[in-house]
């Protein structure tokens, strides 16, 4: 089973300020009544508005009937939520019995991918036999039907493609190509990213255990203009068990923090900033000087710079943490997908045949009818709600 890329989503309440104040203060009514602090009839009371006010948010409706139950009810609810956590506990120690046989098999997988990397990268020419892979497949049938109706590869494909000579080795550009077949990766290219990742020689995923669990993305790279490093690195930290703090939200190991590395660019060759200059006048004099200013800028290399902040250390109510919280959620997703798609299944990626078909249907702006012909949506407010169940 493929982890979870990020903490369980949160439940957003589609509620107006003044119906959450309502619904926090007949909580809070309620939750006084268990205390002792209301009589019973009081509590019945703030329990029954409190349904009433909450009609169409079917979490606080739950949450309203649980508090409404009797004390002996309650007990032994709380036994059942008691055995929904040693059930997440013995559901966290499937995952990690699995995350050690991933780790067994990680050095058969390595076999293979050095295989693949030799080839790539022109050391290793495969022979006939194991070459031999039928190209008249289902799935290239139906990408050679798709190429013809969209008229080929497209012009810029066509001139890189008309660059490579049947002598040339291994096969050029092949994990450039790769990531900028993946929509997800491919939008984080830019065209001075493009250099420097054609030295991309191999991308591997390593798993490791112990005081933390997670894993590592490795980008190869060879010798080049742009930085010295061979590598660039990538981790990934999984929680393996529930959080005590928020226990209902696990569903298996889930990535709470990342870390990237240092790049060792090359004088003026650092993609990730650039510099702005501006020329001011002397007032007095008329004497010029230049004005230098390092900015930030998008690349591809910025991957390899997240936000240290774990998601568990942000403030949901900072909107700066807010954001910080989106960027990780987002990066989350990219590393759990290289892991899982992109090394595991690179020559996919390249021929078209691993890529998601969500391009495959187009949207039409026409709404059906339904049986009657009526395209009307009935719109229902609280206040109408709550006069139809009356009645």
């Amino acid at each position: 089973p493929s982890s979870p890329v990020s903490v369980g989503e949160k439940n957003r309440l589609s509620m107006s300020g003044q119906q959450k104040l309502q619904a926090k203060a007949n909580l809070g009514a309620t939750e006084a009544r268990i205390s002792g602090d209301m009589s019973d009839a009081a509590g019945s009371a703030a329990v029954g508005r409190l349904q009433q006010s909450i009609t169409y948010n079917a979490r606080l409706q739950a949450m309203g009937h649980y508090l409404s139950l009797p004390e002996s009810m309650k007990r032994r609810v709380r036994a059942l939520k008691k055995l929904q956590f040693h059930t997440l506990e013995i559901e966290s120690n499937f995952y990690r019995e699995l995350h050690a046989l991933e780790m067994k098999y990680a050095s058969v997988h390595a076999e293979q991918f050095d295989k693949r990397y030799k080839i790539v990268k022109g050391e290793y020419e495969p022979t006939d036999a194991e070459a031999d892979w039928p190209e008249d497949s289902e799935a290239e049938l139906q990408l050679a039907a798709l190429a013809r109706s969209v008229g080929g590869t497209t012009e810029k494909s066509a001139a890189a493609a008309a660059q490579l000579s049947d002598d040339a080795k291994g096969l050029p550009g092949f994990w450039l190509t790769v990531l900028k077949n993946v929509e997800l990766i491919g939008q984080m290219i830019h065209e001075h990213d493009e250099p420097i990742l054609k030295h991309l020689t191999d991308i591997r995923a390593g798993l490791f255990s112990g005081d933390q669990t997670g894993f590592t993305l490795e980008f190869h790279f060879s010798q080049n203009e742009y930085f010295s490093n061979s590598v660039l690195t990538k981790q990934y930290f999984t929680r393996m068990s529930p959080d005590r703090r928020q226990p209902w939200s696990y569903d298996g190991p889930e990535i709470y923090r990342c870390r990237g590395c240092d790049i060792q660019w090359c004088k003026g060759k650092n993609v990730t900033v650039k510099i702005l200059k501006k020329v001011q006048r002397h007032r007095g004099n008329g004497q010029k000087r230049t004005l230098t200013k390092t900015v930030e800028t998008d690349s591809f290399f910025n991957f390899f710079n997240p936000p240290t902040q774990a998601i568990d250390d942000l403030n949901d109510d900072d909107s700066e943490d807010e954001e910080i919280e989106n960027l990780l959620q987002s990066d989350f997703e990219i590393g759990h997908f290289i892991r899982e798609r992109i090394v595991s299944r690179a020559v996919l990626c390249f021929t078209g045949e691993g890529l998601d078909d969500d391009d495959e249907f187009d949207d039409e702006d026409e709404e059906e009818e339904d049986d009657d012909g009526d395209n009307e949506v009935n719109d229902f407010d609280e206040e109408e709600a709550a006069q139809q169940a009356r009645h």
